[in-house]
């Protein structure tokens, strides 16, 4: 058996103590906070080590499903729990608010729990729920949710982008949410869109009125934005939003 570095069982430990606690591995990134680690690529090295000399194990298809054998619970001298650890997800917010929005209303939507299959959407850029700003299209991080959030629509369909602003509020969307969008370049009167005006996203309603488009926030304070039908090349439709995110704490 290869002995283990001073650093190595300290994580070890740690990944085997927080199963036992929350019945459930830690993420890479709670392993680098709890450790001092900065760099993932760290605390993974780390563990590909323990997985080497026999300590821990990778659960099928879940690159974060961390798994310490019976080895690892012998040498430190810790019970194992029965049944196997619940896959952690990464990021794991500490609480969350979910929204589904459908046919122009919101509903709640069903927690996540981390014992039922969740899909993971990217979380491209930022949004304004106000005056318009520039959208990024890049990839920024993901989130995963339960798969009632995204609607009828499939995961390849569904993208996230970040709500800055206050001009939906009357929505239940707020400054910083996760507005989940289905793709799509076409809506209907009253849906919650992301249009682009030139360059630049927003989320408002949506009511076509003969030769313009009115894009209407929800907020009474803020005025709404027309755009004429002629001027189409300079607007279009991302998509059609399908729900909200907020993490709470």
């Amino acid at each position: 058996m290869e002995e283990l570095t001073e650093r190595q069982r300290a994580i070890l430990q740690f990944v085997t103590e927080h199963i036992v606690d929350q019945r459930f591995p830690p993420t890479i990134r709670e392993i680098g906070q709890a450790m001092g680690i900065r760099s993932t690529n760290g605390v993974n090295d780390h563990l590909k080590a323990l997985q080497r000399k026999g300590f821990l194990e990778r659960g099928e298809m879940k690159s974060r499903a961390l798994v310490p054998t019976k080895l690892a619970w012998r040498l430190l001298g810790i019970r194992q729990p029965a049944g196997p650890p619940i896959p952690a997800s990464e990021p794991t917010p500490p609480a969350r608010s979910l929204r589904s929005i459908t046919g122009g209303k919101t509903a709640e939507a069903p927690e996540v729990r981390p014992d039922v299959d969740t899909v993971e959407v990217p979380v491209l850029g930022r949004v304004a729920a106000g005056a318009p700003i520039l959208a990024e299209e890049s990839f920024d991080s993901s989130v995963r949710v339960d798969p009632s959030m995204l609607g009828r629509a499939t995961r390849d369909e569904v993208f996230a982008l970040r709500v800055k602003g206050d001009s939906m509020i009357g929505d239940g969307i707020l400054d910083g949410d996760l507005l989940f969008v289905r793709r799509q370049q076409t809506a209907r009167k009253g849906e919650i869109v992301v249009a682009m005006i030139e360059g630049e996203a927003t989320v408002k309603r949506y009511y076509p009125e003969g030769d313009k488009v009115r894009l209407q926030p929800s907020n009474p304070r803020l005025q709404p934005i027309y755009i004429r039908r002629q001027d189409a090349r300079d607007a279009a439709i991302l998509g059609v939003a399908v729900g909200v995110f907020r993490q709470l704490g």
